[in-house]
């Protein structure tokens, strides 16, 4: 009988259903096939000649939409407004292009003089080497491919050897390019980015100027069916990715000020190229700082015949990146990209290996599009699982997770983020008891064997332990003098919990070692309130042990069920726990994932079963475990007696009668 009340029966399955229909699991994301993700990666590799400056005039207008809305507030109208932002940021891009690259033909001119510079240091850097350094070994290794390679030609057959020398033949070149010529040789390669940039800008200036109408034709084309998730996919993606960029682009600059700044007292050629190109590479996510580095180091390593610029420079870097990393992004972004960091690596490379250079720098833009997308609309919803930073698991199923994994130490730590936050007992009724209810409801389902209950049971006790510091410093808080003043986290469930201080209870599981997870998690909220809270376990409860449990201390005994079709042996329990002690008040909870029910429905159960209180959550759990009110007398059950048939009446022979 004990092993048929834990295991419980195939019809516990319909009483569980009803309790956790919210914890059923999420519905699966529906991923691509194979043949619709390779025909658009396809159409976007093939076809980058049109895609490209589509997609470069799509984040600039992103861009320069909120400064085409602040001239039309000032008063200008939309076309001007529209050509004025426009223009203005190309020629910006412009300006920046030329002075870039007239530092770089100035420093390519410059290259010669620093010769003998990096020919001095790599000899010092072999004399340091000698007797077994690195160059010398390098140095050992190329000798002696020369000289295999010397033997082997050495070896060539005889005959080709004794042939004789052929005599060069002189040429002579002679140019005839016609001026024409001359002109197409030099704008020819300009006329490819010209007409792009042109493009571009003729591109920027309709998506500005037509961006209500194209809003509108994008709502009709994919959201038709929901304007407001439409709406505010599109908000999202205009507020995160205009942010995104206008925000980068003020961190970079002061990124890059400092950097030219420092690179020109330490006395470093072109050091204004060093701060632009430090800034537009900045945009490029993890490697750009890194790039934009490497080239100043080589600098500094020719310039000057020491090693100290060198390492000044590397100085300058580290603590640029440090400060703005830490002090300038936080104080500027107020919200980030919602990209996790692999997610913007992986981005970085496909882009760059789908469009080039310009892909790397528009791969962040790009992506964070992708996830906005797949975080409204639900065809493209593996989009924001594969690269947003969000969690793609609720809380408590990440919890059961990680228990059913054996992993309570992780599990812990996904506790305490949360209670930074959160009181332990609003933890425990929205995170672990939603969890234990998973396994309940896998038990029930028969997915679930007894080692693995075992197994999630003494992980959750184990996560309980590990919660015992936290559990203290709560109850604690709770004693200071500024615990009557409400915290960030508190809510009105939690402030009106009342105090337990001199009451002893017993919270006991009902049938089964997930059962008694939950009743030590309600034992350890009960103690935070200043209670006497022992543990014990769902064998405990067994007839023949309810007789050995010492109840002279008790006050209250409180039984938890995960699984509500455990009415008639909760009734049972009741009337056990009441013989070995009238004076005491029992409590049952039927967990429940939606927390604290119907208080009529409760109370009425209650009165069914004769338990002093019923309740559904932790919450309720506690109030009625620390309540004052008198234990209810335990109603005596009416028995009726069968009575024995009576004897039919003997008949008697007429003979013998007479």
């Amino acid at each position: 009988m004990a092993a048929n009340r834990r295991n419980g029966t195939a019809s516990e399955a319909h009483g569980l259903d009803d309790i956790l229909a919210a914890a059923a699991p999420h519905p699966r994301t529906a991923l691509p096939n194979v043949a619709t993700t390779v025909t658009t990666v396809a159409a976007l590799y093939f076809g980058r000649e049109v895609f490209l400056p589509i997609a470069i005039a799509l984040l600039l207008t992103f861009a320069l939409a909120p400064f085409v809305s602040a001239l039309k507030r000032v008063g200008i109208p939309r076309i001007a407004a529209v050509i004025a932002s426009v223009l203005s940021a190309f020629a910006a891009l412009a300006l920046f292009s030329f002075v870039v690259a007239t530092q770089v033909s100035e420093l390519a001119q410059n290259i010669p003089v620093y010769q003998t510079n990096i020919l001095a240091k790599i000899r010092s850097l072999k004399e340091t080497g000698v007797g077994g350094g690195i160059i010398a070994r390098l140095s050992s290794v190329v000798e002696r491919v020369g000289q295999e390679i010397d033997r082997q030609d050495a070896t060539l057959p005889a005959a080709t050897a004794d042939k004789p020398p052929r005599e060069p033949v002189p040429v002579e070149i002679v140019a005839r390019e016609r001026p024409l010529e001359v002109l197409q040789n030099i704008v020819g390669p300009l006329i490819s980015p010209l007409g792009s940039a042109g493009l571009i800008i003729v591109v920027v200036i309709f998506m500005l100027l037509e961006r209500e109408d194209l809003r509108d034709r994008f709502i009709r084309l994919v959201g038709y069916g929901d304007l407001h998730r439409t709406t505010e996919a599109l908000q999202d993606a205009a507020k995160r990715v205009g942010r995104y960029l206008l925000m980068q682009l003020v961190v970079n600059i002061v990124y890059a000020i400092p950097i030219a700044i420092g690179l020109w007292i330490l006395g470093i050629p072109n050091a204004l190229l060093w701060g632009m190109l430090a800034l537009a590479l900045r945009f490029v996510p993890y490697i750009g700082p890194a790039i934009g580095m490497l080239l100043p180091l080589f600098l500094a390593l020719a310039v000057a015949p020491g090693w100290s610029l060198v390492l000044w420079t590397a100085a300058l870097f580290v603590v640029m990146e440090l400060v703005t990393g830490n002090v300038v992004e936080p104080w500027l972004y107020g919200s980030r990209t919602g990209l996790s960091p692999l997610a913007i690596i992986v981005a970085a490379i496909f882009w760059t290996w789908l469009w080039g250079p310009l892909g790397l720098v528009l791969s962040t833009p790009l992506t964070v599009c992708l996830v906005v997308l797949g975080r409204h609309v639900p065809q493209f919803e593996f989009l924001d699982v594969l690269f947003g930073n969000e969690p793609v698991l609720e809380p408590h199923a990440r919890l059961y997770q990680r228990l059913l994994a054996g992993d309570p130490d992780e599990a812990t730590d996904h506790a305490e983020e949360m209670l930074e936050e959160k009181y332990l007992v609003e933890f425990y009724d929205k995170v672990a008891i939603p969890a234990l209810l998973l396994g309940e409801r896998d038990r029930v389902r028969g997915v679930m064997g007894d080692l693995q209950r075992r197994q999630v049971a003494a992980s959750a006790l184990a996560l309980v332990a590990n919660l015992e510091d936290d559990a203290k410093e709560e109850a604690a808080e709770d004693e200071s003098p500024e615990a009557g003043e409400p915290g960030d986290a508190a809510d009105e469930d939690e402030a009106e919990l009342p105090d337990g201080t001199g009451m002893s209870l017993l919270c006991a599981g009902g049938r089964g070692e997930l059962d008694d997870a939950a009743a030590a998690m309600l034992a350890q909220v009960l103690e935070v309130q200043g209670a006497t809270a022992s543990k014990a376990g769902f064998a405990d409860m067994e007839p023949a042990s309810i007789r050995r449990l010492e109840l002279e201390t008790i006050d209250t005994v409180v039984v938890g069920f995960l699984n509500r079709d455990s009415v008639k042996h909760a009734r049972f329990l009741v009337r056990r726990l009441k013989r070995a002690k009238a004076a005491l008040r029992v409590g049952i909870v039927f967990w429940s994932e939606t927390g604290n029910g119907d208080k009529e429905a409760a109370d009425k159960l209650a009165q069914d079963i004769n338990a002093d209180f019923v309740a559904h959550g932790m919450v309720d759990a506690v109030t009625g475990a620390l309540s004052n009110e008198p234990p209810v007398a335990l109603k005596l059950v009416a028995k009726r007696r069968m009575r024995r048939p009576r004897a039919a009446p003997r008949k008697v022979p007429a003979a013998a009668a007479s």
